[in-house]
């Protein structure tokens, strides 16, 4: 019997024997705990590794989500099983044998509020029976219990505002100590992520402590720019606070998960409302510690992680998911105002004629938050000799009000066009799997150690590869929008 075939399949990790299931032509090995659970004293430090277990551990089913309230969004509207335990990850191998296969460890987004690494649009299958790639998909610690700076209470709580990204980084050593056991090669390791997975994934680039643990990296819809300074991660942390009428770090930890959640969304109202953090969200991971000792776009331009390949890129309309009402005039030169300057909407007016003010202020928005952070990242990587590689996504939803929105391209990538809720994302009609086949190809390809079919980024073309129903090559395609934003964060 085939190792395809073994319905029981079991495998070692350091910690102890573990039992998958085979599905489908693949071996499942889901809710491997990497890491101690976060929980009584542990909560709000660093992740230290799991103890040992002598049985055979069960690893046939996810484990819960990290805590989370739906948010309403398309994407997260529905209440999923969570608890503090939920320092999991889960993989999808052809085999547990001795191949040595390249390794994709994917990093879910959900604005580090909400998401699980079980998503059914993050299915790795495809990848490993076309690509013959092991996919390892991860938790780690969201909202106030992954992103509250809370240093002030002494050592212990040192890296409290950025243990989210620490998580991330006791997953990538456990893969490290562990793959080689799932016919994973710890060598060729390449970390991928969309949102907030994309602005981890180019967190992970620009830190210190995580270099070695990857090789190549894909930030999707994912830059330099999502960090917040200590002085707001310490304002963010008041507010918190205040809100559960707590001032001790005992009484913090003997809280309720619910309870903390709950303060975390008033405290996430009354931050917004105080414009401050440049337009980053509250509980974003904090720099100025152990683990971000700069900023992050300051750690990248000085060269780290510039030995990593990287292939990253944006949807030409990430924000269409987010604004859901018409604009007025005065709310979109509010909102340019808030970007920066009012002039930005007489330079997207020349750039978009006859665009009404919804569609500009979903232009400024995609621009803001994803599309200029993404290339200021590829052109400070490139500044330093990175090789770099640039996509965005063009294909259109049949959903006229969504078009290439944020989050479209995922199941795209991973080829699973029919998992629940992708439908409603590209409407109705025939599936574009012409175009899933092209840019699943392309990831299959990178991960595997290849270079993308097109020329790599630099600062005199600046060649993007556009996908779509017929792809295609542009250069210097944004220039008009980065003059716009000059001078701009």
């Amino acid at each position: 019997m085939s190792i395809k075939e073994q319905q029981s399949p079991i495998t070692s990790t350091q910690n102890g024997l573990v039992l998958g299931r085979a599905k489908n032509g693949v071996l499942l090995f889901n809710g491997i705990p990497y890491a101690e659970p976060p929980v009584g004293d542990r909560r709000f430090k660093r992740p230290v590794s799991p103890a040992s277990w002598d049985d055979i551990r069960d690893a046939t089913r996810f484990g819960p989500a990290a805590p989370q309230l739906p948010s309403g969004g398309m994407t997260d509207a529905v209440p999923v099983n969570w608890n503090e335990d939920c320092l999991f990850l889960n993989v999808c191998t052809p085999g547990v044998d001795q191949q040595k296969r390249p390794v994709l460890v994917w990093i879910h987004g959900g604005a580090y509020r909400s998401g699980q690494g079980a998503v059914p649009w993050y299915n790795g299958i495809s990848f490993a029976l076309n690509g013959d790639i092991v996919v390892v998909s991860i938790n780690y610690r969201l909202g106030a219990l992954g992103f509250t700076d809370l240093s002030r209470f002494g050592d212990d709580y040192a890296t409290s505002g950025i243990n989210g990204i620490c998580d991330q980084i006791k997953a990538l050593e456990w893969v490290r100590d562990n793959i080689s056991g799932f016919g994973g090669d710890p060598s060729k390791v390449t970390i991928a992520g969309e949102s907030a997975g994309g602005f981890s994934v180019a967190t992970l680039l620009g830190c210190e402590q995580a270099q070695g643990l990857f090789h190549r990296a894909i930030p999707q819809s994912g830059a330099t720019h999502h960090t917040l300074t200590d002085e707001v991660g310490k304002v963010v942390a008041d507010l918190l606070m205040d809100e559960l009428g707590v001032e001790s770090i005992a009484e913090l930890k003997s809280a309720s998960a619910l309870d903390l959640l709950k303060a975390q969304a008033r405290a996430d109202e009354r931050y917004n409302q105080m414009n401050i953090g440049s337009g980053v969200q509250a509980f974003y991971p904090v720099e100025q510690n152990e683990v971000l000792p700069i900023p992050l776009r300051e750690s990248i331009r000085s060269g780290v992680g510039a030995s990593v390949p990287v292939l990253t890129g944006t949807n030409k309309d990430e924000n269409t998911l987010f604004v859901t009402e018409k604009i007025s005039s005065e709310r979109l030169l509010r909102q340019a105002e808030a970007y920066g300057r009012k002039s930005l909407v007489d330079a997207y007016r020349e750039i978009l004629p006859g665009a009404t003010e919804t569609e500009l202020a979903i232009e400024l928005g995609t621009d803001f938050t994803f599309k200029i952070p993404a290339i200021r990242h590829v052109e400070d990587r490139v500044a330093k000799g990175a090789d770099t590689w640039m996509y965005q996504f063009d294909w259109e939803s049949r959903n006229a009000l969504l078009k290439a929105t944020h989050a479209l391209e995922i199941p795209f990538v991973f080829n699973t066009l029919t998992s629940p809720g992708v439908d409603g994302f590209i409407g109705e009609g025939a599936l574009p799997q012409a175009v899933s086949d092209e840019m699943h190809g392309v990831w299959t390809s990178f991960i595997q150690g290849k270079e993308p079919d097109w020329p790599k980024y630099d600062l005199e073309t600046r060649t993007v590869k556009h996908f779509d129903n017929a792809s295609s090559l542009v250069d210097n395609g944004e220039l008009p929008r980065l003059k716009a934003w000059e001078g701009i964060r």
